[in-house]
């Protein structure tokens, strides 16, 4: 498995580059950073701040782009290696070993560059100052980069966290792991034909309302199916309900289900450390469901509880769904 230790302090990739990061949700860089296209979705994601672990995850989608950048050189070698001080005089100084170069003045130039953003909400696991950055630092392929996205030593890195002196439990992470290798690859385009009618069809139905947790900003319901879209390509009479996109990652992977006979929602265990998602455990739906939304949730319920684990997911589960709101 590849694993990525990737830098989140804001404004610290680039020299005069701001990044739109949010650790818990998704990730940003461009193809100015070292190994920028060699990330991929179904990779772990391991986020810092330069001091500390902030947390990690699976990569479940990566969007692309492009846009002009604004990039600063040595005036001296005329390489890229340049750093921007915050108190320390001259301004700027080159990383280059053969350089040195401290100037007063960057030199600057424009060019295209492609853009990447990689999500991954749906396994995030919170770790702040499980590891520190000495100890990330040692658990690198190449212990001694200076790049903003480095590879880590998957085995050890995933040791020394459910080894450490307070162990971080890693299933959530596992299980979208595995979900998403199995599932990835037909659910990209399919999954999008007809989606916006279905979620509009779904906002007609139930209003601006989650399934699961009750009213919530439009911006943050997406169309939620029932069942594996992507392993059959058509929208079912009664397949779908409006989650959260949090509550829909989740009940994708099989962490949340709904009980059919109770209407009940039924939380995995490794959730119940989160307090957020532990009080709806046993909590009843939040809107009226028909017979044929039973029938759907029925099914998805004997997948992930009644024939496997709690947690586990089985190889004809369908694959996380790329929907957006």
């Amino acid at each position: 498995m590849a694993a990525w230790l990737v830098l989140a302090k804001a404004g610290s990739k680039r020299i005069s580059e701001g990044y739109d990061d949010n650790p818990a949700t998704h990730y940003s860089w461009d193809s100015t950073v070292p190994n920028h296209a060699t990330l991929k979705v179904g990779d772990v994601i391991v986020l810092w701040d330069s001091v500390e672990m902030l947390g990690l995850s699976v990569i479940e989608d990566i969007t692309y782009g492009q846009t002009t950048k604004k990039t600063p050189y040595c005036r001296e070698c005329k390489k890229a290696d340049v750093a921007e001080r915050k108190q320390k005089k001259p301004r700027f100084v080159c990383w280059n070993q053969e350089c040195k170069h401290e100037d007063e003045e960057a030199g600057w130039k424009v060019k295209q560059v492609k853009t990447y953003t990689s999500r991954h909400e749906a396994g995030w696991i919170a770790a702040r100052g499980a590891l520190t950055a000495p100890e990330l630092r040692a658990l690198c392929v190449h212990e001694n980069s200076q790049n903003s996205l480095r590879e880590l030593r998957w085995d050890d890195f995933h040791h020394a966290l459910t080894h450490g002196g307070t162990p971080v439990p890693l299933r959530i992470v596992d299980t979208a792991q595995q979900v998403i290798a199995e599932g990835h690859g037909s659910a990209v385009v399919r999954v999008r034909k007809g989606q916006p009618a279905f979620r509009k069809h779904l906002l007609d139905v139930f209003g601006e309302v989650c399934a699961f947790t009750g009213p919530a900003p439009l911006q943050a319901l997406e169309a939620a199916h029932l069942y594996s879209y992507a392993a059959n390509g058509k929208h079912h009479k009664g397949g779908g309900l409006l989650l959260r996109r949090d509550l829909h990652r989740l009940f994708d992977l099989g962490l949340i289900a709904v009980d059919p006979t109770t209407k009940t929602m039924h939380v995995a265990d490794v959730l119940k450390a989160y307090p957020d998602y532990a009080k709806l455990d046993g909590a009843p739906l939040t809107v009226a469901v028909t017979a044929d939304h039973v029938t759907w949730l029925a099914k998805h319920w004997d997948m992930h509880r009644e024939s496997v684990p709690p947690v586990a997911i089985p190889s004809q589960a369908g694959p996380v769904e790329a929907v957006t709101a």
